[in-house]
């Protein structure tokens, strides 16, 4: 049998085997080649990439956002705070049942279930369950036991004056940043810088803090000062919102302003709301009316025109002009008194508010003079009171006789309530109008002040002697006869402006029967201190500035003068008698008869300091801290206060002669 594998030929096993483990060789050469290069290039030139690329997975930047600055009023009251709250997060990842967990979570905290379940949802690792929560609610998500939560402490501003100066500090949102008022306008200076740390985070995503925790000065925004008095803004807003309710008015606002400085010592207005919970009030109710709009005064201006009259030489204190006997025909339209009047001299034009008398006054003195009168005391100009959208006002050229004659008891024309007080404070500071402002100072959180204002006179509008002459007509109208006897005061001098003015319909083209009752007036009237300024907007019961204005303003008037320590223009003499501070003496008056009641007569009132700006500082040495106080406050000078216990040194020296409102520094300490 013939054998195959012996007749078949021998492959060249051996050459084929060492070209195909040539051919392998040079495979893993080349592998281990493309291996070693690619090591090199990540290892020397990729290295720092690669690293930041390792770093953001368990490193993070976390940003530690900065504590608000606080606001204070006038004596360091704050206004406005920030505080550390817990925030609520969760890792929806971790949740068991995201549904059922979200339905628990807003149980407790008392949210929408299905809002909350949707955001839960969309969310992968991260999802805010409630931002800046309350203590209460972070122990009762606590007690769920859910895995997954987390707790962060962020800034919550915190109000603790609730609705007092709400109007004039503003909100913020949920983000900490500025809505309205100050906290809008100085929303760089208060928000400071935030910080930004590094931290770990674990497996489960988790911050891990890392470096020490920062300094609170170098996370905290500047603090603002006010020129609000707290005690006065309180009374402001009380007889405010009793004088809007009683007349059953829409809106109301009040202005407080010292005249001599420009300092607005309260700025309120009706409705109020609480910036605590500012969700619970319309944007509309949050806004500064007092500031920001503008609206027509009526005749609170009319002091300001008679002024100006005045000053000019147009009229004299004894010039007369003839009241029509109430209605007096101005081509198509009629101008109407509320009483018949017949010759009636600048005094009693002002106490009767006669619109009539008033146009005329408005002819003789010219069109292009009454404007200008108008913008030196300050209307149609912003006074940069640093709020955004503070109302500027107009005053059209009144190129009709029945536009010059409206504006002439300030119809016609705009203005905002600060520009109307510090108008008629012009005249309570000798005709000298002082830049109204609200902001004393800002410093940031190493004392360096960041601004500061201080009393600028902006220009004199009349002559101190015009300014003093219609200070004392503005006295009749609170008087016997004039439209606001309800601002009378028994203690002090008051001079002051009623006025009843139309509001126009932008529908009509026209005005409509609705009115804004108003009253400006300044206390005391001999030396003014303060300028009040009361606005009740669209009142029903009655539309009479002296009757719906003039007792909230009374009310404010008496409180700033207990609290401003003023003397009073009138005391009692003894016997009863009641003493007057007066400039001029009293007439000779028949004898009253026996069955009559006598009357008390109107002596002046004996003053011990040299000068009426001047007082002697009491003798304080010895005396305890609160008695001590009493003592200067009732002598009008502002106390200061160091240490405590019973005073063992005052500057100035007891005796010494010094200006009214000045400060005395008191040194205290304890019986050793």
């Amino acid at each position: 049998m013939r054998d195959f594998k012996a007749t078949r030929a021998p492959e060249p096993n051996a050459k084929g085997l060492k070209l195909r483990v040539q051919l392998l060789f040079g495979l893993f050469l080349l592998l281990l080649g493309v291996a070693f290069g690619r090591a090199v290039q990540l290892q020397v030139f990729e290295q720092e990439k690669l690293r930041g690329m390792a770093q953001d997975q368990y490193v993070r930047q976390i940003e530690i956002p900065a504590r608000r600055g606080d606001i204070f009023d006038r004596r360091g009251a704050p206004l406005a705070q920030s505080v550390e709250v817990d925030s609520i997060w969760v890792d929806p990842s971790m949740l068991p049942d995201v549904r059922q967990s979200a339905r628990a979570m807003a149980k407790v905290l008392k949210m929408d279930a299905e809002e909350l379940t949707a955001r839960l949802t969309r969310a992968k690792r991260f999802a805010w369950v409630k931002r800046q929560a309350k203590p209460q609610e972070v122990a009762a998500v606590k007690d769920l036991g859910l895995p997954g939560l987390g707790f962060t402490k962020e800034p919550k501003r915190f109000y603790p004056q609730r609705e007092l100066g709400a109007h004039v500090v503003g909100t913020v949102g949920l983000d900490g940043k500025g809505l309205e008022g100050l906290e809008l306008a100085f929303e760089d200076e208060l928000s400071g810088q935030n910080s930004r740390m590094s931290g770990f985070r674990d497996a489960k995503g988790r911050k891990l803090l890392v470096q020490g925790a920062l300094d609170p000065l170098q996370r905290q925004g500047a603090a603002v000062t006010l020129t609000l008095d707290r005690h006065l803004q309180y009374v402001a807003e009380k007889s405010l919102a009793k004088a809007v309710e009683d007349a059953k008015g829409v809106a109301g606002m009040v202005v407080a302003l010292d005249p001599k400085t420009g300092e607005l010592l309260a700025l309120a207005n009706y409705p109020r709301f609480n910036p605590n919970t500012p969700e619970s009030s319309s944007r509309a109710g949050m806004r500064n009316r007092a500031a920001l709009d503008t609206f027509e005064p009526g005749s609170t201006l009319k002091p300001l025109v008679v002024a100006t009259a005045l000053d000019q030489k147009a009229i004299t204190s004894e010039s007369v002009f003839f009241c029509e006997n109430g209605a007096w025909r101005v081509g198509r339209h009629t101008i109407n008194d509320h009483g018949s009047h017949g010759w009636l001299a600048p005094r009693d034009i002002l106490r009767t508010s006669s619109n009539i008398c008033m146009a005329k006054m408005a002819q003789v003195l010219g069109r292009e003079k009454m404007v200008a009168g108008y913008h030196a005391f300050g209307f149609a100009e912003r006074t940069g009171l640093s709020l955004p959208g503070e109302g500027r006002g107009v005053i059209p050229f009144p190129k009709a006789e029945v536009s010059l004659a409206t504006q002439s008891f300030g119809q016609g024309m705009t203005a905002t309530a600060v520009q109307i007080a510090a108008g008629i404070g012009a005249l309570a500071n000798d005709g000298v109008l002082m830049r109204p402002y609200l902001v004393s100072k800002v410093v940031d959180p190493d004392g360096v002040v960041l601004l500061e204002n201080r009393p600028t006179e902006v220009r004199r509008a009349v002559s101190a002697k015009v300014a003093r002459e219609v200070v004392g007509m503005l006295e009749s109208v609170v008087g016997k006869g004039g439209t606001a006897t309800r601002a009378f005061m028994e203690e002090y001098r008051v001079a002051g402006k009623t006025g009843t003015a139309q509001k126009a319909d932008p529908v009509a083209r026209g005005y409509s029967d609705k009115r804004i009752g108003s009253f400006v007036g300044m206390v005391p009237a001999e030396d003014p201190r303060i300028v009040i300024l009361v606005v009740v907007d669209e009142p029903k019961t009655d539309v009479y500035g002296g009757f719906v204005a003039a007792p909230a303003f009374k009310e404010i008037a008496t409180a700033a003068m207990a609290h401003l320590a003023v003397p009073p223009s009138r005391t009692a003499a003894p016997g009863g008698v009641v003493a007057a501070a007066s400039s001029a003496p009293a007439a000779a008056k028949p004898v009253a008869k026996a069955t009559e009641p006598v009357r008390p007569v109107l002596v002046e009132a004996d003053s011990e300091s040299p000068d009426l700006g001047t007082v002697r500082v009491p003798d304080v040495q010895g005396a305890g801290g609160r008695e001590a106080v009493v003592k200067l406050l009732a002598a009008a000078l502002e106390p200061q206060v160091q240490g405590s216990g019973r005073v063992v040194s005052q500057t100035p020296a007891a005796g010494s002669l010094v200006e009214k409102g000045a400060r005395v520094t008191l040194e205290l300490a304890a019986r050793q």
